[in-house]
């Protein structure tokens, strides 16, 4: 066997074992977080349009743990989508993996981050959401394709929070205090 055809076979065996490891620890964190209720699904009537911002849904996290990637429903796997913020609620309308709707009762903060899970950018170059699923707190990054969407997103999302408040509606973290 040439030194050419060996360095070949032991590549292809290197390459195959790493997709083997990462495919199973995706499917154990998968096993892990078998909890996570499901996303509540897409209203017929969301509400009147506050602001749309296309760009990237980054990923869904753990809140507070930019590293705890959510492998259930879909909600770690990075796609291009729309950020749509209606008057009830956000919703990340993303290619190839369906819709993500956030309740506009369900959302506890919107902040800038420079990065999670995998995507790191400049400072402050993510609109990071952080809303409520059934008892679980997470953490969705959103990366606007227009630099000047990003301020614009994150007013419409405060506006529709406190706009919730003045209602008398809470976040569901805040409803017990």
């Amino acid at each position: 066997m040439s030194d050419h055809l060996l360095t070949f076979v032991t590549s292809v065996i290197f390459v195959g074992l790493l997709v083997l490891l990462v495919s199973l620890g995706w499917r154990a964190r998968r096993r892990r977080q078998a909890d996570v209720p499901s996303p509540i699904p897409f209203p017929d009537d969301p509400g009147g349009l506050r602001f749309r911002a296309e760009g990237q849904y980054v990923t869904t996290t753990a809140a507070g743990d930019w590293l705890d990637r959510i492998a259930v429903h879909g909600l770690g796997i990075r796609t291009r989508a729309d950020a749509v913020v209606c008057d009830g609620g956000v919703l990340f309308d993303r290619a190839g993996s369906g819709p993500l709707w956030v309740p506009a009762g369900d959302l506890a903060e919107v902040r800038l981050g420079s990065g999670m899970a995998g995507k790191f950018v400049e400072r402050n170059g993510l609109v990071v959401l952080e809303w409520r699923l059934g008892d679980k707190a997470l953490d969705t990054g959103f990366r606007t394709r227009r630099p000047e969407d990003k301020a614009a997103l994150v007013a419409a999302i405060e506006d529709l929070m406190s706009a919730g408040r003045r209602d008398g509606s809470a976040p569901a973290d805040q409803e017990e205090e």
